[in-house]
């Protein structure tokens, strides 16, 4: 960073007395070194804070278009610039890896019941996590988890580690010990609320048929509502059923694999992510942006389809328009209960709108992966 402020003071004019140049490029350094106290990410900081991006794209940076930028974010739209990568979302183009990730669930020996889930890296790597009981919300017993390494040879994918030998084959997992071995089955799971029916008196946001009520938004030939759709509809208290596919994307990491994000009112972020696997941070799959981690970690595999049911009560604001009881919220996640009427202090990060006595709508965040939402109904409170 000090090289790029250095470049940018060496521009004064040469016409300018040596002086004057020596006045204007301190004030310059100092104004900068201010800035950087009060905002430490700013991109005038990006050096620093550990990004390492050259001067030529730092520059690029500082140019964009203010105007386009505002444009943007009021359109509830993000400025992302990773590739989509479209066939991530059609399961019938997965690769030779697809058939062994996911969960394997069980008993070995008719004694102890024991849980995996199976995360493919992509080129063949694989990392399971091994949790005792079973899996999360289906007898995991939050007990100490265990992580292991693999990959694939052919038909089979082999782990490292541990006591035991650990290795997939024909759909099965199998541990090996002492001339001993025992196996669990690949299982796919369904969410108890999966393709729940709207009661009587329900506002229908999205049923396949087209996508009509929101605007941005696309539907895919197949009937599917694509990421980035603000709905038409704005909503105060209410509650929400919402399905959802993560695309496989096995070769990206963190932040950049299957997200997306489901804001009630535009508001309050419940995060859409590939976390399978996870440790289930406020970041990923069903936490709460920025406020708060999700109590389990129930985020399934890829391409499978998942469940939120959400019961959300709005902020509450007097006549002069302040805040006078913050919303609260709780979200069930394929069934299983992880935010139970959790407070909500603030807007999180990077939301649409901010907070007031206004309704809100729906969004669902374009973050340059390929999700997939289908039957969105909304009950009013």
């Amino acid at each position: 960073e000090n090289n790029f402020h250095a470049k940018k003071t060496a521009r004064a004019s040469s016409a300018n007395p040596p002086l004057m140049e020596e006045k204007t490029a301190a004030r310059r350094l100092a104004k900068r070194n201010s800035l950087h106290e009060k905002y430490p990410n700013s991109v005038d900081s990006l050096g620093q804070a550990g990004y390492r991006f050259s001067t030529q794209v730092m520059l690029k940076f500082s140019r964009l278009s203010m105007g386009l930028t505002a444009g943007l974010l009021l359109a509830g739209l993000n400025t992302v610039s990773a590739a989509k990568n479209v066939d991530a979302a059609d399961p019938k183009k997965v690769d030779a890896d697809f058939k062994f990730q996911g969960e394997y669930a069980g008993s070995l020996g008719g004694q102890y019941d024991v849980g995996a889930q199976v995360i493919a890296l992509g080129g063949g790597k694989f990392k399971m996590v091994l949790y005792p009981g079973g899996l999360p919300g289906a007898g995991y017993d939050g007990g100490e988890k265990r992580e292991y390494d693999g990959a694939r040879d052919g038909d089979t994918v082999t782990f490292t580690g541990g006591t035991t030998g650990k290795i997939i084959s024909g759909g099965k997992l199998t541990f090996e010990r002492d001339g001993q071995s025992f196996s669990i089955d690949r299982t796919i799971r369904k969410s108890p609320t999966l393709s729940a029916k709207p009661p009587e008196g329900a506002t229908v946001l999205f049923d396949g048929k087209s996508a009509k009520n929101f605007k941005p938004g696309k539907m895919t030939e197949d009937g599917l509502l694509m990421e980035g759709a603000n709905s038409v509809a704005k909503f105060q208290s209410h509650k929400l059923h919402l399905e959802f596919r993560l695309p496989y994307e096995p070769t990206r990491r963190g932040q950049g694999r299957a997200n997306s994000g489901c804001y009630l009112q535009a508001r309050y972020e419940v995060q859409v992510l590939d976390s399978f696997g996870l440790a289930g941070k406020h970041n990923e799959c069903g936490g709460i942006y920025s406020i708060k981690d999700p109590d389990l970690n129930m985020c399934f595999p890829p391409l499978q389809w998942q469940t939120y049911d959400i019961d959300f009560t709005a902020a509450k604001f007097d006549k002069d328009g302040k805040k006078t009881a913050n919303a609260r919220i709780t979200v069930r996640h394929n069934g299983v209960l992880i935010h139970d009427n959790v407070e909500l202090p603030k807007r999180t990060t990077a939301s649409p709108l901010a907070e007031g006595p206004e309704p809100g709508f729906l969004h669902l965040q374009d973050h340059s992966n390929p999700l997939r939402f289908r039957n969105i109904w909304v009950v009013k409170k």
